[in-house]
């Protein structure tokens, strides 16, 4: 399947509205599940149960020690709406489909 006017525009439009969220939010909390999951893949897994302190911390203790807390730099957000916004200029350029 070509790309067409429609694609690059849409695609644009997608990567605007995400470098807007990356802009917007200060940090983003993974649930321990995503957090386990990511630890599995990237090779890391580092279980809180086999923690020792963890039998004294109260039983809401493993469950935000499970999750890892993601901050993003400055210039992705930049980055992206930058991006966005260079391909959706170019897809007004484009010749429309038909």
């Amino acid at each position: 399947m070509e790309m067409n006017r429609n694609h690059y525009m849409a695609i644009g439009l997608i990567l605007v509205l995400l470098g807007l969220q990356f802009r917007f939010v200060e940090s983003l909390r993974l649930t321990p599940e995503t957090t386990k999951f990511l630890a599995k893949k990237i090779g890391k897994d580092k279980s809180p149960t086999s923690n020792p302190l963890m039998a004294i911390l109260p039983k809401t203790a493993p469950e935000l020690a499970a999750q890892k807390t993601i901050r993003p730099p400055k210039w992705l957000g930049y980055s992206l709406i930058s991006i966005g916004a260079v391909l959706m200029v170019q897809s007004l350029g484009m010749k429309r489909p038909e």
